[in-house]
């Protein structure tokens, strides 16, 4: 009798493990940047890093060629591949060269987006914009407006007049600027993202309109140049110089007040976001196709257009609140 109840309990203990729900595998998400070394880069991983403590059960693979070159990244893909990690997130070096290597892995069954600069649809799944154009053009204005409450006279210093990016966030800039009270934009002149070009184009701006209260850059180049050029005019507090920059090199000019704030996007949440994409894609709770809404937890959802690509947010703000914690990574 005894042994007959032994049996039976062995029996119960193993049909229960048997129907039990094996403990969940760990992803392996690769994110595969431009080129390793670069603060950028290394910033977007630190967000990975936060997806993936956050999710539990995935395992980021931050991976990149020592060069920004195709040829680099396509031998890092053929790695992967050959890996079989679940998931390959991409910041691409070339948008066509890679598709062959990418289609390779997908026809592996491995999850493959792009990030930040992308790859040709028929080589990934979607596509993660940092912004959209919209959102930087309103961006750039609200950027001036937000320090002109009484409104006032506002000039653009572009790169060059065929640069596309910048043609289409002045337009999209244009399109809101009657939204923000009394703003008037009174030019938009252009410094071919040369610095010396456009530090005397700022200069040109403050000549020709005494009355100016903030030069908007969206170039990197502009932006700098833009603020060097209101220091050493003696107008720090009088005009603002904002539009997109790099905390590194907007710093100083954040701390002696040329610049009250500026915009970017903010790496760290580009690689957590892409982590939890193509965490949602790998693990099948989501499906790439246009209109989808996919999870990116604290980021919210992505929404893909027509060709699979979505935008992420709104450029992120540095001023003097946060400009210490991100000037030594990019």
């Amino acid at each position: 009798m005894t042994f007959m109840k032994t049996l039976l309990a062995a029996t119960a203990v193993a049909a229960l493990a048997f129907s039990a729900p094996a403990h969940a595998e760990t992803k392996r998400i690769a994110l595969v940047v431009k080129a390793l070394g670069i603060g950028f880069f290394e910033a977007a991983n630190k967000g990975a890093q936060e997806a993936a403590r956050e999710l539990g059960d995935v395992e980021i693979i931050y991976t990149g060629p020592t060069g920004t070159t195709a040829e680099g990244q396509i031998e890092v893909i053929n790695a992967l591949i050959a890996q079989k990690v679940d998931a390959i997130a991409i910041s691409a070096n070339d948008q066509d060269a890679l598709v062959p290597a990418l289609k390779k892995a997908m026809d592996r069954g491995i999850t493959v987006i792009s990030w930040d600069s992308g790859v040709a649809p028929e080589g990934r799944q979607l596509h993660l914009n940092p912004s959209s154009n919209p959102l930087i053009g309103n961006m750039i204005i609200k950027l001036a407006a937000d320090h002109l409450p009484e409104g006032g006279d506002v000039a653009v210093l572009s790169a060059s007049a065929t640069a596309t990016n910048q043609n289409i966030w002045i337009e999209e800039m244009n399109k809101v600027k009657d939204s923000y009270k009394g703003i008037n934009v009174v030019a938009t002149v252009y410094g071919d993202d040369l610095a010396d070009k456009s530090y005397r184009e700022a200069q040109g701006l403050m000549q020709t309109y005494p009355d100016l209260k903030a030069i908007i850059a969206p170039t990197s180049v502009g932006i700098v140049a833009a603020a060097q050029a209101v220091t050493d005019a003696g107008k720090v507090g009088k005009v603002n110089v904002t539009g997109l920059g790099l905390p590194s090199e907007m710093a100083g000019h954040i701390k002696s007040g040329a610049s009250k704030s500026f915009a970017i996007w903010n790496p760290i949440d580009l690689g957590y976001a892409a982590t939890m994409l193509s965490y949602n894609l790998a693990t099948g709770k989501a499906e790439a196709k246009p209109g989808a809404q996919i999870p990116m937890g604290r980021m919210g959802t992505l929404t893909l257009d027509g060709t699979n690509t979505g935008a992420m947010a709104d450029p992120f703000v540095y001023d003097s609140s946060n400009i210490d914690a991100f000037k030594d990574i990019f």
